[in-house]
């Protein structure tokens, strides 16, 4: 129960409509009883030619606990589904307040398919948590109590079977089937997860699949997956169906155990037996409310290992990028400095460090490169100054605030992004430039796809899901329009223009530096052409910094720069 202990707190969140299902459950239930006794006790007393008005008294009661109890139980659905729902509702609103803070970084643990299943899947279990775990044993016991104790003033021995029977199916029975179906509900949501994760990764690689001609093995194993996912469920319902089964065999036992001490208690003169049809008729009655008890293990273990799976997620993960209690309000419009010093980082459940014992100064309004080889950092320090990532160890400060203090989205809300991989939504082009900031005219988006060179571009051309239906270039251009439109003083670009043709990558950098003349900038890039106008460049190697200078000091220090200089000219001139 450990693990549905933050779903109890958000089902109770619905007192009202609790109170009120479980009131009209119980309602429903004891007038069920009371209508099934009432008619037992009627076809035996008419057995008996009893006056007519003794009939019709009967007959009206009888026709009373009808109407009552189609009326409550409507009542019972009514307020029980509007809770779950509610409930449900809270619940994913709940859970994506835990997620939402640890994206981006929370892709390198689970694998996307594994996520969405959990996300989906395991949220949509909870929906019977209320209506199959929570609520069902409460009405049970209330009804089933109800019922011992108006049988208690016929025989203390029958309000004793009856009571055994509430033991036996509202408790000993699922409690024992509950152990042997937690091991198979775990083996279902994890093949659930498999499946998911070879539905979404055939998807992804349909293309590239197709290419190397290995679709085949891929479907194979994605065949495997859904057979193993089937083969899960197939275990799991004829366990349900016996459990079910073995739940009603025992609550008939019960009902002929009471049958037949009624029998013998009447013989000996201590039951009357003009009550033995209607104590039958309270028996079968009273037992269906303990069948929700025969599908309580399979709904628990269910519940509980969906609650498990999403705990998974969001227990124990840094949530990265919140500020400490003392929260800087970072102010508009300003070109804002960085420093780093002795920084280190290491990817999550990496051993190699990806940063180690950085030391930079990013001065306010100067304009940075970071340059080094594939996999030397570069990328990784502009995620740090994002804060996508904390360093493992070392300082990072923005102007004279530690960067504990400041809030990950105050940080991008005064930013220009351009990250290597930017998302695009389907839509239009406007709809995707619209993203930059709000109140947005037509003739400024014109101007910023004229600026990265993208004239033939209509702002009511259509944007494929991710963009798919635009080059390479065209996304990072398509991106750096988007920044433009931001217009905030501080730039953070990652190889902004790497799938850029060299003529429109300087007209494009040309308009960058005109627009950040007084702004604070760093990009990152592998390329070591149009660095002259930089105020520093940065030089990485595996994580360190290797050289620091501008320009025509790294030349004059014909060091790794001055060799990487080299070999690009020998390679492309």
């Amino acid at each position: 129960m450990r693990e549905l202990a933050h779903v109890v707190k958000l089902v109770m969140m619905e007192k009202k409509d609790i109170l009120l299902s479980i009131l009209l459950g119980f309602s429903a239930g004891i007038t069920a009883v009371g209508l099934f006794a009432s008619s037992g006790y009627l076809i035996s007393k008419a057995a008996l030619a009893p006056p007519i008005y003794t009939l019709t008294v009967m007959i009206a009661v009888l026709k009373l606990f009808g109407f009552a109890r189609a009326f409550v139980r409507y009542g019972e659905r009514l307020y029980s589904h509007r809770a779950t729902f509610t409930i449900l509702s809270n619940l994913r609103v709940a859970f994506y307040k835990k997620i939402e803070p640890l994206a981006p970084q929370i892709f390198q643990k689970y694998r996307s398919g594994d996520l969405l299943a959990r996300i989906v899947g395991d949220v949509e279990s909870l929906q019977n948590f209320f209506l199959r775990v929570f609520y069902p044993p409460v009405v049970l016991v209330l009804v089933f109590l109800s019922t011992i104790f108006f049988i208690s003033f016929f025989s203390i021995y029958l309000a004793l079977v009856m009571f055994v029977g509430l033991i036996l199916t509202g408790f000993v029975v699922p409690a024992y089937f509950a152990l042997g179906q937690r091991r198979l509900q775990s083996r279902v949501r994890e093949e659930r997860g498999a499946l998911s994760t070879e539905v979404t990764e055939l998807f992804y690689g349909f293309r590239d699949l197709k290419i190397y001609q290995q679709l085949d093995v891929k479907e194979k194993l994605l065949a495997d997956a859904a057979g193993s996912y089937v083969g899960e469920q197939e275990r799991e319902g004829k366990q349900a169906m016996f459990n079910q089964s073995m739940n009603t065999f025992i609550t008939l036992l019960v009902s002929w155990a009471l049958l037949a001490l009624g029998a013998y208690l009447t013989v000996e003169g201590q039951f009357e037996g003009l009550f033995l049809a209607m104590l039958v008729m309270i028996s079968l009655t009273v037992f269906e409310n303990a069948a929700p008890m025969a599908v309580f293990p399979n709904h628990y273990e269910e519940s509980r290992r969906a609650a498990e799976r999403l705990d998974e997620v969001v227990d124990g993960e840094p949530v990265v990028g919140v500020a400490s209690s003392e929260t800087v309000e970072l102010p508009v419009g300003t070109a804002f400095s960085f420093e780093m010093k002795d920084v280190h980082f290491r990817y999550p459940g990496e051993s190699r460090l990806t940063l180690d014992g950085v030391n930079i100064s990013l001065p306010a309004g100067s304009k940075t490169a970071i340059v080094g080889p594939s996999g030397s950092g570069k990328s990784t320090l502009l995620q740090l100054l994002l804060k996508i990532y904390e360093t493992e160890d070392g300082n990072v400060s923005l102007d004279a605030w530690d960067y504990a203090s400041v809030d990950q989205e105050d940080l991008w809300g005064v930013a220009n992004v351009v990250l290597q991989e930017n998302h695009f939504f389907y839509g239009t082009v406007r709809e995707n430039l619209a993203l930059a900031k709000d109140g947005l005219s037509d003739e400024e988006m014109v101007e910023a796809l004229s600026a990265v060179k993208l004239d033939g571009f209509s702002l009511d051309d259509a944007v494929l899901e991710k963009g798919e239906n635009l080059s390479g270039g065209e996304k990072q251009r398509l991106a750096i329009a988007r920044a433009l439109l931001r217009s905030e003083r501080l730039w953070l670009l990652d190889e902004p223009t790497s799938s850029v043709d060299a003529v429109t990558e300087a007209a494009i950098f040309e308009k960058l530096f005109e627009a950040a003349a007084e702004d604070t900038l760093v990009l990152v890039s592998h390329r070591l052409t149009g660095l002259e106008k930089m105020d520093q460049i940065v030089v990485m190697e595996n994580g360190r910094v290797v050289e620091a200078g501008t320009f025509d000091e790294l030349i004059r220090m014909k060091g790794y720069f001055y060799e990487m200089k080299e070999i690009e000219k020998s390679v492309f001139m």
